[in-house]
């Protein structure tokens, strides 16, 4: 079966992968549609490190083929859209809601793909660039049919991620002012959880002002270049601000730039020895610093949410949807996404 592959030099997309069958608990999906997110470009250059060689993509949609023993949810012909924690349902960390923080989800990749009897690595316990995959039947979450899979394959990262990360982390509330810093997949995503959550100023900031028309269709009330004007719209700053691009520089303006009580989300991903810094005096005011994994997401609950939202219309996910690619123009996605010609570049298969 074809998938895309890094080696730890290159990628390529390959025709020759092998994919086991299910396992007790486990879930074989019929991959159709799959978003290029930054975190698989970031594999590629070695900003995240990932042990290689890797089957890549995390944010995908698809329809059950075949499921292991002990699996009731979901059963083979159910669309479903993945999600990438492999949590383990048992822990304290799960047990209090937190699946995010569970550790048998973090740092324990799996190999159940073979290429040339070579075992390969799973990327984010999901690898979605792939016809098949197998992950945990947790992982796995039934959406309705009506749901165009590869708009449905968007709310496995990016929606989680930023919607997630106002609604479930910053706790976002109606009338609460807020700066998103960067309007990529997961920044767009940041605006229309501040929408749904009823912020009442929505700051967007990007250096390209092409973007301003999608950002402000997303839920920005205003649209900068720079964040030199922000207290010119929030004269003593933001409560919220999310920093959805992964440069230090932008981190130290998300934090200065917060009001009083005022907090600052980490989405973008700096490398992995990246230092950033801040006026401790400024932090005394009832100042917050968040980091965020996967927006605290609870994925059995919030992708069904995220679900309904799209269908009454409230939460936008085709027009995230920029360009559709043939898996096998992998490279071209790749190369429009990183120079920012597209919001959302999505293989189909």
């Amino acid at each position: 079966m074809r998938g895309v592959i890094f080696d730890g030099k290159r990628t390529q997309v390959v025709d020759d992968l092998e994919i086991r069958d299910p396992g007790p608990g486990e879930v074989q999906v019929a991959i159709s549609a799959a978003g290029l997110c930054h975190s698989d470009l970031s594999v590629v250059d070695g900003t995240i490190p990932f042990p290689v060689p890797v089957v890549l993509g995390h944010e995908g949609a698809g329809v059950v083929e075949a499921v292991g023993a002990g699996v009731g949810h979901v059963r083979p012909g159910d669309h479903v859209a993945l999600s990438t924690l492999a949590n383990c349902g048992t822990c304290a960390e799960c047990d209090r809601g937190r699946p995010t923080m569970c550790r048998k989800a973090i740092g324990m990749p799996r190999q159940p793909f073979t290429r040339g009897g070579r075992p390969l690595y799973q990327f984010a316990s999901n690898s979605a660039f792939a016809e098949r995959t197998v992950v945990k039947a947790v992982q796995s979450v039934r959406i309705p049919r009506d749901i165009p899979l590869p708009s449905a394959a968007l709310i496995g990262c990016g929606v989680l991620t930023g919607v997630g990360a106002v609604l479930n982390r910053a706790r976002v509330d109606r009338g609460d002012t807020v700066l998103v810093i960067g309007t990529g997949g997961i920044g767009l995503n940041v605006l229309q959880g501040a929408r749904i959550a009823g912020a009442l100023k929505i700051v967007a900031v990007d250096a390209n002002p092409a973007k301003e028309a999608v950002a402000r269709r997303f839920g920005a009330t205003h649209f900068l270049t720079s964040t030199e004007a922000v207290k010119d719209i929030l004269p003593t700053g933001a409560d919220h601000a999310f920093e959805c691009v992964g440069r230090v520089e932008l981190i130290r303006q998300a934090i200065d730039l917060l009001d009083r009580h005022g907090q600052a989300v980490l989405l973008g991903v700096p490398p992995a020895t990246a230092e950033a810094s801040f006026l401790v005096s400024s932090m005394y005011l009832d100042k917050s610093i968040l980091g965020c994994r996967y927006g605290s997401s609870r994925p059995q609950r919030d992708i069904a949410l995220y679900a309904d939202l799209y269908r009454e219309g409230r939460l936008l996910l085709d027009e995230l949807v920029t360009q559709t690619y043939p898996v096998e123009d992998f490279d071209k996605a790749a190369q429009d996404a990183e120079e920012g010609r597209v919001a959302r570049a999505v293989l189909t298969f």
